[in-house]
């Protein structure tokens, strides 16, 4: 984030994948780093399946406007919400997708990361913690605040019984961004 611009994230895919948890622990990060964050939301019920995204405009200074309007960063976790970000997405744009539930989609930009969240998620022994994992991938990817500080948000909003395997996803997802790096 550069001092003085706003960084505006979406988290984006269907009801019950975790999107708005995973927007929650990066908003405490960053107010754990000292920057402002404004947090929206909007989802339709996990029973139809419908888009859910959770979006972050974080920065050094007052938040004038709390809802995106051109991206930083867009993590997709199912195809249906490509769709409702194209407008606000550039070139200059961090994708992050799930290459399970999106892939190579007509719809993703070749510029697009495509990693395994849910496959690795699965492999960790759960698969609800993609959501986990596609955070630490961003946070990696993207740098919007130190590992200390998202190990402490974690620790602070996950339930206690699950908090090891959050840690490891997130330091999965981790992993998953050093391999994006050494490709590019």
């Amino acid at each position: 984030m550069g001092s003085g611009q706003d960084t505006q994230i979406r988290f984006s895919g269907s009801g019950g994948q975790g999107l708005i948890l995973a927007a929650s622990i990066l908003a405490n990060a960053l107010c754990a780093e000292g920057k402002r964050v404004a947090q929206s939301q909007s989802y339709e019920p996990t029973s139809r399946g419908g888009l859910s995204r959770a979006d972050i405009v974080a920065g050094s200074h007052r938040i004038d406007y709390p809802l995106v309007t051109l991206l930083d960063c867009l993590l997709v976790m199912d195809g249906i919400a490509m769709r409702a970000s194209t407008d606000l997405i550039n070139e200059d744009t961090l994708i992050i997708c799930d290459r399970e539930k999106v892939g190579g989609s007509a719809s993703a930009p070749a510029f697009a990361h495509a990693l395994p969240l849910t496959e690795s998620a699965r492999d960790l022994g759960n698969h609800r913690v993609a959501n986990i994992v596609a955070l630490g991938a961003m946070v990696a990817l993207g740098g919007y605040c130190g590992k200390e500080s998202l190990d402490r948000a974690l620790r602070e909003k996950a339930p206690p019984r699950f908090l090891r395997l959050n840690l490891e996803a997130a330091e999965l997802g981790a992993r998953l961004a050093e391999s994006v790096r050494a490709t590019t």
